[in-house]
């Protein structure tokens, strides 16, 4: 019998400052796979995410881990199944890497006692995971922002959840590291069992490495399924207003779009 956690989102509605962002979402992750989120800009991709992270309290409907409201599950016991890596994380000026992964912890301490045995074994095995254990005792100001990405998931994958939420973890690095990314949370998905759920930018990358694709468009869910079922040159118009062609990934064999701009008339 699986037993990792079994989120979703039922008539979801929520937003900002009473502007609704995203619009009655019903939403069923898989289990123990990779899922990635993918929209235009400002669909409401992070919105979803910080909801299903109950960092957003839904305007109406309500996101559910195995039958209970999250909004009834205790912070601490919330912590210890679902985990977030979110968009822009702030780092506590002159902290080293190994203290920063260590506050993944803190869902199983208690208020009178610091880190365990068990504690700095999962902070090492997260450092090890991500190959950053020779990085352990530098400051994570003195980091690239690939490191620093590492170093942040580390600290996700310290926490030891069955979920695993990651708001744009590929943004801003080069393709080299958002490779390594990407295979890194594979490897962990594979190994572990990790259920991952992903908003990406890059459709490519989304369908290279997802399981299963949902996509969404100005804060409704339109349409879900496998890359080879989701990726179509209709949906990425519909989506993202852009004109492509879709071929097979020679690497992979996952669906690749191809753009066509003005400029670039597609050869006959």
């Amino acid at each position: 019998m699986n037993k990792t956690p079994r989120l979703s989102a039922c008539s979801v509605v929520a937003g900002y400052d009473k502007k609704i962002i995203i619009n009655d979402i019903d939403m069923v992750i898989p289990r123990n796979k990779i899922s990635v989120i993918i929209g235009a800009n400002a669909c409401g991709k992070s919105t979803l995410l910080k909801t299903f992270a109950r960092l957003l309290k839904p305007v109406s409907g309500e996101v559910v881990i195995d039958g209970k409201q999250i909004g009834t599950i205790p912070p601490k016991q919330l912590a210890r199944v679902l985990g977030l890596l979110p968009q822009s994380p702030v780092v506590p000026e002159g902290i080293t890497v190994s203290d920063l992964v260590s506050r993944g912890r803190f869902p199983y301490q208690s208020f009178f006692k610091g880190l365990g045995k068990k504690d700095y074994e999962a902070v090492e095995e997260a450092l090890e995971i991500m190959g950053i254990t020779e990085l352990a005792n530098r400051s994570v100001d003195e980091l690239s922002g690939g490191q620093r990405q590492r170093v942040w998931i580390a600290l996700a994958l310290a926490q030891q959840t069955d979920i695993l939420l990651l708001d744009e973890p590929t943004t801003f690095l080069d393709i080299t590291y958002q490779i390594e990314i990407l295979d890194l949370l594979t490897d962990l998905n594979r190994k572990r069992g990790t259920t991952i759920v992903m908003v990406l930018h890059d459709i490519n990358l989304s369908a290279r490495y997802a399981d299963y694709i949902f996509a969404v468009e100005k804060g409704s869910l339109i349409s879900q399924g496998t890359p080879s079922e989701i990726i179509t040159a209709k949906l990425m118009k519909q989506v993202f207003g852009l004109k492509c062609t879709v071929i097979r990934d020679p690497v992979s064999g996952s669906p690749f779009i191809v753009p066509v701009g003005r400029h670039h008339v597609t050869k006959s």
